[in-house]
């Protein structure tokens, strides 16, 4: 089953898909270890880890599929990928879908941000005309079909900021053409209240996600709660860097400091050895040894 297949499963069946945020091949495989169905490759973290840059449209395509590539070659599950704004015009968002879909993603998110794009929980976001969304949205389903035609497969998810620059309506709106143009999921970003939520969640049909940023714009929800509104997926794109990156300052300070390290809060170093597969490679050395 192609991982397309798998995340068309997922959203075939009854229940909220959860699905944290992942950045490398380790972070997916946590995912996936903990027993998570689906993951979602974060635009955002994966340029604060590779480039230690902002999400402001400084990493570039080859980037970001190289570090996808490697994410969904170490782990069985579906990951979505953030394809930001397609990384060009109409053309590019083609070649940005075949090459996710190369890369082994099981769906690709393509937005309506003006480029250089940023993170939708930060300041000076700008859209696209209602036309040009439409347009780059075409030309990802088109890609989208041509690959199936050829036996390749991957879904689309079409995001839009509008809500932030424009209003409610217009993010309605173009949530509205989307599914009208043949997108697999939908994504309104920063709805800011309860309510906004359940406006999308009971005017556009098909499946819908939820952003669940710390201190974003978006209420924080629970699972449950997101379900109820009317979500299908919910992605948790910050929580494990977030979570990860303070353990490593509390490390590195008790380190500077010369206290007695409290060993007992990490990883040994055998459980990471078998986190990277040293068990699995030492087994294969053993079958391939010249005798």
């Amino acid at each position: 089953m192609t991982a397309a297949a798998k995340l068309q499963k997922l959203l075939d069946a009854p229940g909220l898909i959860s699905t944290p945020g992942v950045f490398d091949a380790m972070s997916a495989r946590l995912v996936e270890q903990a027993g998570f169905d689906a993951a979602f490759m974060s635009g955002f973290m994966v340029s604060a880890v590779r480039i230690g840059e902002p999400d402001t449209g400084l990493i570039s395509y080859s980037e970001m599929v190289d570090q996808g590539r490697n994410m969904c070659e170490a782990t069985s599950i579906p990951i979505i990928g953030d394809g930001d704004t397609g990384f060009g015009n109409a053309i590019n968002v083609k070649r940005t879908v075949q090459g996710y879909a190369h890369a082994g993603f099981a769906c690709v998110m393509i937005e309506d941000q003006v480029s250089p794009k940023r993170c939708g929980h930060t300041l000076g976001k700008r859209v696209v005309s209602f036309s040009e969304a439409e347009q780059r949205l075409q030309a990802a389903v088109d890609a989208r079909d041509e690959l199936r035609d050829r036996g390749g497969d991957i879904l689309i998810m079409a995001r839009t900021d509008a809500n932030g620059t424009d209003g409610m309506e217009e993010a309605l709106r173009r949530c509205e053409m989307f599914r009208k143009v043949g997108v697999d999921i939908t994504f309104l970003e920063a709805p800011k209240d309860e309510a906004e939520m359940r406006r999308y969640g009971a005017e556009i049909e098909g499946p819908k996600m939820a952003n669940m940023v710390e201190q974003g714009t978006t209420p924080y929800l629970t699972p449950a709660e997101l379900e109820e509104i009317g979500y299908k997926v919910a992605i948790w794109p910050a929580a494990m860097l977030l979570s990860g990156l303070k353990a490593m300052q509390e490390t590195l300070q008790m380190i500077k400091s010369g206290n007695q390290q409290d060993l007992s809060k990490r990883l040994t170093f055998q459980e990471l050895q078998a986190l990277v597969g040293f068990p699995e490679y030492y087994d294969a050395e053993k079958r391939y040894a010249a005798e």
